[in-house]
């Protein structure tokens, strides 16, 4: 990778937060002195689906589909222990810690502050993110902890196969424990809707450019123009769910800062579990790195999505959600710095995790 283009990496994730912050800010003035907008946008739907939302979300996740080598699978047997570590953490403890923190904050410790429906509301935002490991942000996490890029390859695809079959379940099995039952159909259109519609036409675009102009041409010229358009559908995608969620924000917002407890919790929680124990089994650190990053970043693309599908974007579930793009990247940086610190915990790679 060039020097600009890791400068430019650096410099967008470095000022994410900010972006974020006042897109909030803007959605939440569009909601409080141009109401007519969201409410405007709010009418436009088709299938239960808000449709800009959803055309949104389309031009966010479609870009990073087309990336998902899925031949790199047969390559999972080189560093299967980081593989394992890494997927059990994803889904198997993830999961369940979001669950357990979420009902532990939310239900116990800030009862005191939330109504009891409210703080449900709050946890199954909670669910649907804990439960949607990231597909996307990752690349660039291990690009800045130096992980190894084929590792990190072959874990998002993984993650992309393995959200097709456990989101759903996982889900079910999370809310039905607080009796919140959400329809296995609903659950079902969601996925398919934005993961694989998105994830066949990226694949397809994949095959087909790669066919006609090279892996190269792919990586250095095609990829790349679609990175204004990503930022920009996530930031208007911000906009709209905070024009949604205004009052709620302005007559509450201490709720932000509640929800915002067990979320970066979780994330600190599931990075750190994941990088002992590749410290423990004796994983280099370039394996290390992108493993519990994995473990501890969000789709936060897709919770929000099945979270406005199954209750509206002016849901606080949504709110949830939301609260975690902004959470996410300052804490993802912090544990990229962290890493990059502790890099002398591991042996020296060899030659094969060069």
């Amino acid at each position: 990778m060039s020097r600009e283009k890791t400068q430019g990496i650096g410099f967008f994730e470095k000022y994410l937060s900010v972006w974020v912050l006042l897109c909030m800010a803007a959605g939440i003035l569009i909601g409080k002195f141009l109401p007519g907008i969201p409410t405007v946008l709010e009418k436009l739907q088709l299938a239960g689906q808000n449709l800009p939302i959803a055309v949104l979300i389309w031009i966010m996740i479609y870009p990073m589909m087309i990336k998902i080598d899925f031949q790199s699978i047969k390559n999972v047997g080189k560093h299967p222990i980081g593989i394992l570590i890494s997927s059990g953490s994803s889904w198997l403890i993830k999961p369940f810690l979001m669950f357990g923190l979420a009902t532990l904050f939310f239900k116990v410790i800030f009862s005191a502050f939330l109504p009891a429906d409210l703080a449900q509301n709050f946890v199954t935002g909670a669910v649907l993110l804990g439960t949607a490991p990231c597909t996307a942000m990752v690349f660039v996490w291990s690009h800045l902890s130096k992980g190894d890029p084929a590792h990190t390859l072959v874990q998002v695809s993984v993650n992309d196969l393995l959200i097709l079959v456990l989101f759903v379940p996982l889900v079910q099995l999370l809310l039905g424990v607080n009796n919140v039952h959400i329809p296995w159909d609903t659950l079902v259109f969601s996925i398919i809707l934005f993961v694989v519609i998105p994830l066949a036409g990226g694949a397809l675009t994949r095959f087909l450019m790669i066919r006609r102009k090279g892996e190269q041409y792919l990586n250095e010229k095609f990829l790349p123009k679609f990175d204004g358009i990503t930022t920009l559908g996530l930031l208007l995608t911000l906009v709209i769910i905070f024009s949604f969620q205004g009052d709620i924000i302005l007559e509450q917002p201490l709720y932000v800062l509640l929800i915002a407890v067990p979320l970066i919790l979780q994330n600190l929680i599931s990075s750190s579990f994941t990088y002992l124990l590749c410290k423990w089994t004796k994983q280099p650190h370039n394996i290390a790195a992108p493993a519990s990053l994995i473990a501890a970043s969000d789709f936060f693309e897709l919770s929000v999505a099945v979270a406005i599908s199954l209750f509206g974007p002016d849901s606080p579930v949504v709110l949830a959600c939301t609260v975690g793009v902004l959470t996410e990247v300052p804490v993802m940086l912090l544990l990229v710095r962290f890493i990059n610190k502790t890099r002398h915990w591991f042996p020296e790679p060899t030659a094969d995790n060069r």
